[in-house]
């Protein structure tokens, strides 16, 4: 086959009618015949732009609401035969097809249509394309001779290939255009098959496809030895890092994501277990270091700051409301440094003050912040394969757990105790946090044993454990001995919070009845690796 195949014939069919005028301009400028379909022959016609509708080509109408229009041999036959190959052309020739060159279609948008709140079963199911797949799949089949396109983005560069070659495309494009109609075919029927499993009982599929957009090629991993880039979910409708509005500073690193989805999803956790507070919560290394909860978000940000002011040096901010000029500056005004700071929006003055403060940070804009996140599926990878669980999106539900031991705990005192048990669950295993006041003061996380992390969590506290009032020690797990607690009771907690099931159960609560603690079971683990 010649590397030149000339484009003399197209057919045009698409959802997403971006750019299709002008391109379809470009198409006739270049004496290219033009078939459509439907919506998009009239808005064709509509634009004064000669159309052979389909059914002209076929001898058929489109039918069934539209669910049968081009397939049909007359357009698979002219989509699918070969030009090199003689019987294929002499097949061709005697039923009358005439070779189509360009195949340019963009599917029914069933993943936009699932992502809809109120959408039915019915609903979704119509927007499940079948002839664009098969003629996608038909044309990228036999790229030696036929062009495809999938998106408006690809348009100027097949006509600017066109104009340079007399009307015809070079084998390079027209390999990597089927590699991506493949690629997006893909793409769609795993989104389908993953719709129908999530209707269904079983969870988790016998065969997992998976398929992420490309968003952005990253400067490298979590190490410079490690290159890196990051992919897109695009069923996630979710406030997210990756969809997040960069407002300012230089892009962001694999670890920024990281941490920064870290930090975003511990406060919306906040925010939907108490909404009419104001949260901030600062992350380091994938762990809360700083988080506390107050009427204002300035003074969130002043007491989440004094939790870890050490730790908090070049971590990443997540607020729950808008950053306003107040807030700004008390970010901006001490001697700290933040890499990132997420919020669901940034004031005009606060965002000019803070990228005035440091000319780098990177200031996300979170659109969808209060859009509650369906629990989903999280994959890790690990040698040799994945693992999959569904996502912790579980928060303390004060009304299950069970009141073992102490003073009968009230609302003011549950309310704190939520606080702690949402900021614990975002700790890695074994982790144990004191609060007080809902504000984060000391962290043990990623210990080997758990009163080690009572230990690490006490030393944390330091002078900010308070002489007297309500002082919170929130587990993520069962103690399995004593010894934990005592820690943390010796330092001054006055509630205990933890999980309960140990075989030993019986001796922390006796000792919490010995001190006059309350002590809250909760039911839940909230282990994270």
């Amino acid at each position: 086959m010649p590397d030149l195949a000339p484009i003399r014939r197209a057919l045009l069919s698409v959802s997403d009618k971006t750019d299709l005028v002008p391109f379809a301009r470009h198409l006739r400028e270049l004496g290219v015949d033009i078939i459509s379909t439907g919506g998009t022959a009239r808005a064709l016609r509509d634009a004064g732009i000669d159309v052979v509708p389909v059914d002209q080509v076929t001898g058929f109408p489109e039918m069934m609401d539209g669910r049968v229009k081009t397939l049909h041999p007359s357009v698979h036959g002219a989509v699918l035969g070969r030009r090199d190959v003689a019987s294929h052309m002499e097949a061709m020739a005697a039923h009358g097809i005439e070779p189509i060159d360009l195949v340019c279609i963009n599917l029914y948008p069933f993943e936009q249509t699932i992502l809809r709140d109120d959408v039915s079963a019915e609903e979704a199911i119509e927007q499940i394309d079948i002839g664009g797949p098969a003629l996608l799949r038909s044309a990228a089949k036999n790229h030696d001779s036929v062009t495809v396109l999938t998106a408006p983005d690809q348009y100027d560069h097949v006509v600017t290939e066109m104009r340079a070659n007399d009307g015809a495309t070079t084998r390079a494009l027209r390999r990597d255009l089927a590699a991506a109609a493949f690629m997006r075919t893909a793409g769609y029927d795993t989104a389908i098959s993953a719709w129908m499993c999530s209707r269904r009982e079983r969870s988790f599929p016998s065969l997992l496809r998976l398929t992420y957009a490309h968003e952005l090629d990253l400067r490298y991993g979590e190490n410079p030895h490690q290159p890196a880039a990051a992919y897109r979910d695009p069923s996630d409708a979710g406030a997210s890092v990756l969809t997040a509005r960069l407002l300012n500073g230089k892009p962001l690193s694999y670890n920024n994501l990281n941490d920064g989805a870290q930090a975003l999803t511990l406060a919306q956790d906040l925010a939907r277990t108490a909404p009419d507070d104001a949260y901030c919560a600062i992350i380091k290394h994938t762990n809360p270091c700083g988080v506390a909860a107050r009427p204002t978000l300035g003074d969130a940000w002043d007491a989440a700051l004094a939790g870890d002011p050490i730790a908090a040096y070049g971590g990443i901010l997540a607020t729950s409301r808008t950053v306003d000029a107040d807030t700004a500056e008390r970010i901006a005004g001490g001697d700290g440094f933040l890499e990132v700071i997420i919020a669901p929006g940034f004031g005009d003055d606060a965002r000019q003050r803070l990228a005035a403060r440091w000319k780098n940070v990177r200031l996300l804009e979170t659109p969808g912040f209060d859009r509650p996140r369906p629990a989903g599926i999280q994959y890790r990878s690990i040698p040799g394969g994945i693992l999959a669980q569904q996502r912790d999106a579980k928060l303390a539900e004060t009304d299950d757990w069970v009141h073992a031991a102490g003073p009968e705990p009230d609302d003011a005192l549950l309310a704190e105790a939520a606080f702690a048990w949402i900021v614990v669950k975002h700790l890695t295993s074994n982790a144990v946090a004191i609060t007080t006041g809902r504000q984060l003061v000391g962290a043990g996380a990623g210990q080997v044993d758990r009163v080690g992390a009572c230990r690490i969590a006490v030393e944390k506290a330091g002078d900010r454990l308070p002489g007297s009032g309500t002082v919170i020690g929130a587990s993520d797990a069962f103690f399995p001995f004593d010894d934990g607690p005592r820690v943390l009771l010796d330092a001054g907690v006055t509630c205990l919070v933890h999980t309960g099931g140990s075989k030993r159960d019986s001796e922390t609560i006796a000792l919490c009845e010995e001190r006059g603690v309350t002590c809250l079971l909760t039911g839940v683990r909230h282990f994270r690796h």
